[in-house]
């Protein structure tokens, strides 16, 4: 570019320009601006006289601009002397013009904003792409700013036109005297006025400064296509009982969780479909399981397979599928330990606390050394090894239910040693959890500052163990004190009225896992010891109760299972049959043999038959692996590659567990207990 036509160019950008120019005056400027940009076809006193004429133009509306602020000035003085106005109508005067003079203005600072814009891009490498994403940053952010103002604008225009509503109605009713059903009806609606006012939390203007908040465009789609066409205005929208859906630029996807107006009740009918269709689709998908010889627990894989993003995609809501799902875990956990009774638990306590934890520190041992040979970091053969060190508690748990359980006298119960393995895992996983920050923290450190990280660790495993202290210690106050007046209580009121006894159950439930919540640890450790709490009341309570859970953990262990079907990918199995079944196999025997070997260490010579059952009921990976492994992923401890290698090893994990379990069961337990075990 010539220096003449870099200073027209220049002195044109360095004026204001005005956002009233009409469409054809713009692409005669741009035209302008490339021919002086290129260099090519205009002269030097053709570049002079477009400029002057553009500035010209720009002043006059500049001018004009200063014009129109004064008369609105003196326009809302007007206003507020005029003595023959309401106070509602010169309050929806006054308003509406001091919104005119907003708009003005920040027309006016568009304009500079875009001239710096115009500059920093001037001074500028093309050739910088970190340079170029940073201005596109910065033009982003002051879109975002600008949508926020010109929103904030339309809802005070709302605002105005609610006020003169009121006037006129106040104009009206002076003028007219007013029956006593127009006066009720008038009391009704100042209250309702008065109740939106309560309950509005003004959650937007809350939060929009708060630390962290970030501004992001979004897209909101309607039910459909039909349906947005009818609602054309801002009121029909909101009048709407249906609900909208956004969509961010990451291509994440909301739904509305609190309305502004919470007098009206609303429904998520996408959520309420996925459940139905979840329901209707299990029931052939276990049948056909069933008629096969699998657990039915497959079926409802499937059928959340066939129905989540790698098949038909028709499951909308799947983060509200998940949550509720997570209550088939809650459940399942209270039935196991409701059958789980604290003198079984003081009997294998020792056996339960040290199997688990040996076999984790093997499993990271064995990480560690495999990882070194393929040369991977020391943290993400860490975070592998402990995700594949966890077997499924709700698998398990199916395997074991209607078992019988009349051990010899002196033996220990193979299902007694295999829960109480399962139950000290789930803890282990809230201890991972608690602990996932700082191994994060590790992969970016310097080895300087390991001793800290490692010093770290120790403080967390200590804070967990004081935790699970305190947690045993409650609970030995509540069986000593509290729960048999409870259960005692519950059973009185209950008499004829089951919703009674279910209500007190569940809230027992949910109270025990939100104290193991509060003291850091796994929220399913208290659900499993609210059912050994319930246990110590006796055989009668135990199948009273189970009579009445058991029909709701079906249902949630349904939407549980089709849940993890929502993340396993049959065609990336496919893809990669060779690799993932030599990896799978390899975690199966790796842990079968670590079991083996730690039970033979541990296990009394009396009950060492017992071995190869717990160790094939632990031959799998759990299904917590998912979420260890999204973590991670956000994280960035493991890649995308990782994170599918690890779904699809825990899949196929699960679906070879039934079959090392039937042959365990066949070789070490006698017939008459074979049967009701498988």
């Amino acid at each position: 570019m010539k220096a003449t036509g870099f200073i027209s160019l220049w002195t044109l950008v360095s004026l204001p320009c005005g956002p009233l120019a009409i469409p054809a005056e713009r692409e005669d400027v741009v035209k302008h601006a490339i021919k002086l940009h290129r260099g090519k076809g205009a002269v030097i006193t053709q570049r002079k006289q477009w400029v002057m004429e553009s500035c010209r133009k720009l002043s006059g509306l500049l001018h004009q601009k200063n014009v129109v602020l004064n008369k609105l000035k003196n326009a809302i003085r007007a206003v507020e002397k005029d003595a023959g106005l309401s106070d509602e109508e010169k309050l929806f005067q006054v308003h509406t013009f001091e919104i005119f003079q907003k708009e003005l203005n920040e027309s006016e600072n568009s304009v500079f904003q875009a001239i710096h814009g115009l500059q920093r891009a001037l001074q500028g490498d093309y050739k910088d792409v970190v340079n170029m994403k940073e201005s596109s940053r910065q033009r982003l952010e002051a879109l975002r700013e600008a949508a926020i103002k010109e929103e904030m604008e339309y809802v005070e225009l709302l605002a105005a036109e609610k006020h003169q509503v009121e006037a006129l109605k106040n104009m009206q009713h002076q003028n007219k005297s007013l029956s006593m059903l127009d006066e009720i009806l008038e009391d009704v609606r100042k209250a309702a006025d008065r109740l939106e006012e309560e309950i509005e939390e003004h959650a937007f203007d809350d939060n929009k400064s708060v630390r962290g908040v970030n501004f992001e465009a979004v897209l909101r789609v309607e039910e459909d296509e039909a349906n947005s066409k009818r609602n054309a205005s801002k009121r029909e929208v909101e009048d709407d009982l249906g609900l909208s859906m956004l969509i961010d630029s990451q291509n994440n996807q909301y739904i509305l969780t609190k309305p502004r107006d919470s007098t009206i009740p609303r429904a998520d009918h996408h959520f309420i479909k996925d459940i139905v269709t979840i329901g209707m689709l299990s029931l052939p998908c276990g049948w056909l399981c069933t008629t096969i010889g699998l657990p039915t627990m497959f079926g409802y894989i499937i059928c959340g397979v066939l129905l989540g993003p790698s098949g038909l995609n028709s499951i909308k809501s799947i983060v509200q599928v998940e949550t509720l799902g997570e209550f088939g875990v809650f459940f399942t956990l209270f039935l196991v330990g409701l059958e789980f009774s604290p003198e079984r638990l003081r009997k294998v306590w020792k056996i339960s606390l040290q199997g688990p934890c040996y076999m984790t520190v093997l499993m990271i041992a064995f990480g560690l050394l495999w990882g070194h040979l393929l040369q991977i970091r020391p943290t993400q053969s860490v975070f592998i090894s402990t995700c594949l060190s966890l077997s499924s508690t709700p698998l398990v748990s199916r395997f074991l239910a209607g078992s019988v359980r009349g051990d010899k006298e002196g033996d220990i119960d193979y299902s007694s040693v295999l829960l109480g393995m399962l139950v000290m895992q789930d803890v282990q996983l809230g201890l991972f959890i608690a602990v996932m920050p700082t191994l994060i923290q590790a992969g970016v450190s310097t080895y300087s500052s390991i001793f800290k990280e490692i010093l770290r660790i120790l403080i967390l495993i200590g804070q967990i163990l004081f935790s699970l202290a305190a947690a045993f210690l409650l609970c030995l106050v509540i069986k000593t004190y509290l729960i048999g007046p409870y259960y005692r209580k519950l059973h009185t009121e209950s008499k004829g009225n089951k919703e009674i006894l279910i209500l007190g159950i569940t809230a027992f439930t949910f109270l025990m896992l939100t104290i193991t919540e509060l003291l850091d640890v796994s929220m399913e450790l208290g659900c499993f010891l609210a059912g050994a709490l319930i246990s110590s009341q006796g055989h009668m309570v135990t199948e009273e109760i189970m009579c009445c859970i058991e029909p709701i953990r079906d249902f949630l262990a349904i939407i549980f299972f089709a849940s993890i079907g929502l993340h396993v990918f049959p065609t990336f199995v496919i893809y990669e049959l060779t690799v993932l079944l030599f990896l799978t196999l390899s975690v199966v025997i790796m842990k079968f043999v670590l079991a083996v070997l730690v039970l033979s260490l541990i296990l009394p010579k009396t009950s060492q038959y017992i071995k190869w059952i717990v160790s094939a009921g632990l031959a799998q990976v759990s299904e917590f692996s998912f979420v260890l492994g999204s973590r991670a992923r956000r994280a960035g401890i493991i890649s995308r590659e990782v994170y599918l290698l690890i779904l699809s090893v825990t899949t196929l994990s699960l679906l070879l567990a039934p079959a090392l379990w039937r042959a365990a069961i066949m070789k070490c337990v006698p017939r008459p207990e074979r049967r009701s075990s498988t």
